[in-house]
């Protein structure tokens, strides 16, 4: 089985489905159980500095937290990940790559806005998930593409210009595609 692990997952424009239209989806696990992904340019109406003072009245307004908070998926919404560079010593950390790592505790949501937080972060709220094959049947329908995930795209690029840059990395202008299906 060939892992589709960090890799983004671009929906198609015929992606019939009004949750995941036009969306990039960074997929951190994917083995025979299924696979988990986080929705990266899906923002929520809610900046950072909103949702941490709410976990937090008395946390520190800083700039880098006027990002938007994004929404990862339709699963567990009331659960936050925070998709970041690469930084040792936090609870329920986990590598995904040498260059990214998904943690889900709140002390990093405490460190947001500080000298200790991580050089590039992203916070979602929820996550997609996908049962045994059932992404690999996805894929097969033609409802996504994959290709290799892109810091830059994770990360600097602005939110409502993700979709866009991920299918330009690939060489693919989606105006030009077929929602028809081919076999060669």
């Amino acid at each position: 089985m060939n892992s589709f692990e960090n890799q983004l997952l671009i929906a198609m424009p015929n992606l019939d489905d009004s949750y995941f239209n036009k969306t990039v989806t960074y997929i951190c696990e994917h083995n025979a159980e299924g696979a988990m992904g986080l929705i990266i340019n899906l923002p929520i109406n809610v900046t950072l500095n909103e949702l941490l003072t709410q976990i937090d009245e008395d946390k520190i307004d800083a700039p880098e937290l006027d990002q938007q908070v994004l929404t990862g998926g339709p699963v567990s919404q009331d659960r936050g990940f925070v998709l970041h560079s690469t930084q040792t010593g936090w609870n329920s950390s986990l590598a995904l790559t040498d260059d990214v790592m998904i943690t889900t505790s709140k002390d990093i949501l405490m460190a947001l806005g500080t000298e200790g937080a991580p050089a590039k972060f992203m916070v979602t709220l929820g996550y997609a998930g996908w049962g045994p094959g059932q992404l690999e049947e996805e894929i097969k329908a033609n409802s996504w593409l994959l290709t290799p995930a892109d810091g830059d795209i994770i990360f600097d690029t602005p939110i409502e210009q993700r979709w866009k840059k991920a299918t330009e990395k690939m060489g693919i202008d989606m105006a030009h595609l077929s929602s028809e299906i081919g076999h060669a």
